[in-house]
C-alpha cells in the first residue's frame, strides 16, 4: 500500500489529504495533519475524488453528434473538426461569432489557468462568459477602482481577530468563499475562546450562524443599507481611524457625506434589523482591538452587490481593520497575481466596454452571463453562432436556464471540453474528454492568492489517465496551435510553475518546483502580513474610497428606495443556500455525496408554511416571471418569514446520463432566476431576492 499527498481541488478550502491506495484502488482519503493551512481537516466531498475517477458515467473519449446520437471518433478528427467549424464560422460572421463559457472548475486546475490565456488569444473572440459574474464579479470591480487591480482581493485574518461580523456567507459549509479556510469551525471556536464575538446577518438562521454569538434575520437584498447605516454610525460617533492609511486615501469626505442621509433608523426600515442593534454592531467594531466584515455571496449576487462589496470594504478601512493584523488582510502569494500583470502606471479605462444587447459593463474581459441568451438570440454584427464550453453547464448555472438551453439548441456549432455529459453539453456537435482531479497534477494558481496563511504546495499526478482522456491544458494547446497554424508548444505546467516560483516574492528564498516536490505536505510561508502598500497598483499609490462608479450608481439605490418591491403575485423572496456535501452543478453523480437525506428542498418558515397550507414533505409549486419547479417543502424556523430557499447547484433533468445525478429528486434554482435581474453597476447576476409563489402542486 502507498500514501500520496495533495489538496483537494473540489473547492476553495484547499484542504490537504492523505490518499491510501494499491494500484488503482484507494483505500482510504483522510486530512493530512501536517498540511500547514488544512491542518488534518477535510470535509465530505473530498473522499468523492474516487468516485469522479472511478465514475463508469465518465467521458473517455472524444465524441461526436450524429443522427443517430453521439459516436466515438479520434483525438485527431475531434481536433482537427472543431478547429474547422470555428474557422468558418468567424470568417462567416467575425471572430466574436464564436464565444466562450468557462465554468468554476477552471479556476481550481493549474493547467487551465496557465494554457487559457494562449487559447483565448488564439480564438481572437470578445465573446467570453465566466461564472464570475454569477458569483463574485463585484469583489473585483471594487478592487479594480479602489486598489487598481481586480485581483487585489483581501481575506479575513480569521486566527487573529476577535470580531467577525459576517454577511452573507455561509463558512461552515463553504469553508471559505473568496477565502480558502479550512476548519473553519474551529477557527470560529479559538475567536470565541479568546473572549472575541462572531456576528452573522442573513435571511436565513445558517449553520454559520448557529455557531455564532449573534444572527440577525435581514430581508433580502438589504444589505446595501445596513452597510451604510453601519458607516454612518462611524462618523456620528466620531469613530473612524484610519491607522496606516491616514495619509494614503482619497474621498473620505465624500463618504461621510453620502451616508449622512442613511442612519440605522433609516436602514431599520429596510433591512428589518433594529436601529439600536446596527448602532451596537458598529459601535462594538470600532471598540474592538481587532475587527474585520467578511462579505460573500449572498450579498455579492443581488441588484446592488457592487454597492454591498464596495461600502464592505470602505467599512474596514474606516474602521482602520485593512491590511492590518485581525482584520481585512491581502496574502502574499508565491505566484503572485499581480507581479504578472502590474497595472500601476498603465492606461486605465477610458470608459468601461459594455455588452453588445443590453449594454451591460464587462470586466475581465467578459460579458455578463446573464447576457448568455440574449447575445445568442438576438441578430446582428457579433451575433453568438457557436460556443466553446470548457468545464461549465450554464444551463444550470445561469439564470433563467431554460431559456439558455433554448438559445444553446439553436447554434451553428457547439464544443465542450468536460468529463460527463451535462444539461449543457449533450447539445454538443463535440465533447472533448477532460482528465480527473487524480489524474493530473496541481499547484493551487487562483485560491492561494485567497488563502489565510500563506503555503504553496506541489501535488503530482496520482493515477494514469483513463481511456483516451487528455489534461484540460492538453487540449487547449492544441486547439490553440491548430488555430494559428503553429506547431504545438512543448512548454508544459510544471516549467510554467517552476518559473514563476522562482521569479516570485519567495524565489529569492530559493523556492522552486524541485523543493516542492520534497515537501510533499506544502511549505509554510508564515502568517498573513501588512502587504499592500507594497503591491497597490493606483497611481497615486494611495487607496480610492469614493471611485466615481460607485457614487454614481447611488441614485440607482435611491431611485430604488423610493419604490415598492413587494408583488401581489409573487409575495416571496427566493434566496440560494450551499449544500455541505455537493459542489455546484458537477458532484451529485458521486455515490459518497448523494446518499441519505434529500437536500434539495425548499425551506420555508413555519407560519408562511402554515398560512399557506403546506405541512413538512409537501411537494410544492414555486413559480418565478420565468419558469416554475416542483419540490419538497422543508419547514423550519431558521428561515426569515416571507423568505424561501433553494439550492444553488442541482436540477439533473431526468433524462441525463448522469445516472446517480438523474435519480435525485432535485431542481434547478435557476428555472425561477430571473435573467433580467442584474447589478447594472458590474453587471453580476442578481440571485438573491427572487420574486416568487408558493403553492401545494
Amino acid at each position: 500500500m502507498k500514501t500520496h499527498y495533495r489538496t483537494c481541488n473540489i473547492c476553495e478550502a484547499l484542504c490537504g489529504i492523505e490518499i491510501q491506495h494499491e494500484g488503482d484502488k484507494i483505500i482510504s482519503i483522510k486530512g493530512d495533519p501536517k498540511d500547514p493551512l488544512s491542518r488534518g481537516h477535510i470535509c465530505p466531498k473530498a473522499v468523492a475524488l474516487q468516485d469522479f475517477h472511478h465514475d463508469e458515467d465518465r467521458l473517455l473519449f472524444p465524441l461526436k453528434k450524429t443522427e443517430e446520437g453521439f459516436v466515438r471518433i479520434s483525438w485527431e478528427e475531434a481536433l482537427n473538426y472543431t478547429v474547422q467549424k470555428i474557422k468558418e464560422i468567424q470568417e462567416n460572421y467575425g471572430n466574436n461569432s464564436v464565444a466562450t463559457f468557462l465554468g468554476n472548475p477552471n479556476a481550481h486546475s493549474m493547467g487551465n489557468l496557465l494554457f487559457m490565456r494562449p487559447f483565448l488569444k488564439a480564438l481572437k473572440t470578445r465573446s467570453r462568459f465566466s461564472a464570475s459574474s454569477v458569483d463574485q464579479m463585484p469583489h473585483h470591480v471594487a478592487a479594480l477602482h479602489m486598489l487598481g487591480h481586480s485581483l487585489l482581493n483581501p481575506v479575513p485574518d480569521l486566527d487573529n481577530t476577535n470580531y467577525l461580523l459576517i454577511m452573507g456567507a455561509n463558512p461552515v459549509v463553504s469553508n471559505g468563499s473568496m477565502m480558502s479556510s479550512p476548519d473553519i469551525k474551529k477557527r470560529m471556536r479559538a475567536i470565541q475562546e479568546r473572549n472575541g464575538k462572531i456576528v452573522v446577518i442573513d435571511p436565513r438562521r445558517t449553520e454559520t450562524a448557529h455557531k455564532a454569538n449573534e444572527h440577525y434575520f435581514i430581508k433580502p437584498a438589504t444589505d446595501v443599507y445596513f452597510l451604510l447605516a453601519l458607516i454612518h454610525v462611524l462618523f456620528r460617533e466620531e469613530k473612524i481611524r484610519l491607522n496606516h492609511w491616514k495619509n494614503a486615501v482619497t474621498g473620505l469626505k465624500e463618504i461621510e457625506e453620502l451616508v449622512e442621509s442613511y442612519s440605522p433608523e433609516v436602514a431599520e426600515g429596510f433591512t428589518g434589523i433594529k436601529a439600536a442593534n446596527i448602532r451596537t454592531i458598529a459601535l462594538e467594531m470600532a471598540a474592538a482591538d481587532r475587527a474585520v466584515l467578511y462579505s460573500r455571496m449572498g450579498l455579492s449576487t443581488q441588484t446592488f452587490g457592487g454597492l454591498c462589496i464596495w461600502l464592505s470594504n470602505v467599512f474596514n478601512i474606516l474602521n482602520g481593520n485593512y491590511d492590518r493584523v485581525g482584520g481585512m488582510m491581502f496574502p502574499r502569494p508565491a505566484i503572485d497575481p499581480i507581479s504578472f500583470s502590474p497595472k500601476k502606471g498603465k492606461p486605465k479605462y477610458a470608459s468601461i466596454p459594455l455588452s453588445r444587447v443590453r449594454k451591460l459593463p464587462k470586466y475581465l474581459g467578459e460579458i455578463p452571463s446573464v447576457s448568455l441568451a440574449e447575445e445568442m438570440e438576438t441578430e446582428g454584427e457579433d451575433q453568438i453562432k457557436a460556443l466553446v464550453c470548457i468545464a461549465g453547464n450554464p444551463v444550470l448555472s445561469v439564470p433563467n436556464g431554460r431559456r439558455v438551453e433554448k438559445a444553446i439548441k439553436k447554434l451553428e456549432f457547439h464544443v465542450s471540453l468536460d468529463i460527463y455529459l451535462t444539461e449543457t453539453n449533450k447539445h454538443a456537435d463535440i465533447i472533448l474528454p477532460a482528465s480527473s482531479a487524480l489524474e493530473r497534477s496541481q499547484y493551487d494558481v487562483t485560491f492561494l492568492n485567497l488563502a489565510i496563511r500563506n503555503i504553496a504546495k506541489y501535488s503530482p499526478a496520482l493515477f494514469e489517465k483513463k481511456g483516451e482522456v487528455k489534461d484540460d491544458w492538453q487540449i487547449l494547446s492544441e486547439l490553440s496551435s491548430r488555430l494559428k497554424g503553429e506547431e504545438n508548444t512543448k512548454l508544459s505546467p510544471e516549467a510554467m510553475i517552476d518559473m514563476a516560483l522562482k521569479m516570485g516574492y519567495y524565489g529569492k528564498e530559493g523556492l522552486s518546483l524541485e523543493k516542492l516536490k520534497q515537501h510533499p505536505h506544502g511549505i509554510d510561508l508564515g502568517p498573513l502580513d501588512e502587504s499592500l502598500k507594497d503591491r497597490l497598483q493606483t497611481d497615486e499609490e494611495c487607496i480610492h474610497l469614493a471611485p466615481k462608479e460607485f457614487l454614481m450608481d447611488l441614485a440607482r439605490l435611491e431611485t430604488a428606495s423610493k419604490g415598492n418591491s413587494q408583488s401581489e403575485e409573487y409575495p416571496f423572496q427566493l434566496i440560494g443556500r450551499r449544500v455541505l456535501r455537493q459542489h455546484n452543478t458537477w458532484t451529485h453523480n458521486s455515490h459518497r455525496l448523494s446518499k441519505g437525506k434529500n437536500e434539495c428542498t425548499l425551506l420555508i418558515n413555519e407560519k408562511d408554511a402554515k398560512l399557506c397550507g403546506i405541512l413538512d414533505g409537501t411537494i410544492v409549486l414555486v413559480q418565478s416571471c420565468v419558469g416554475k419547479v416542483e419540490v419538497e417543502a422543508e419547514i423550519t424556523q431558521d428561515i426569515m418569514e416571507g423568505v424561501l430557499s433553494l439550492p444553488q447547484g442541482f436540477g439533473v433533468r431526468k433524462n441525463s446520463k448522469m445516472k446517480i445525478a438523474a435519480a435525485q429528486n432535485s431542481v434547478s434554482i435557476n428555472d425561477l432566476t430571473d435573467d433580467l435581474r442584474v447589478d447594472f453597476l458590474t453587471g453580476n447576476a442578481a440571485l438573491n431576492g427572487v420574486p416568487v409563489s408558493v403553492s401545494i402542486a
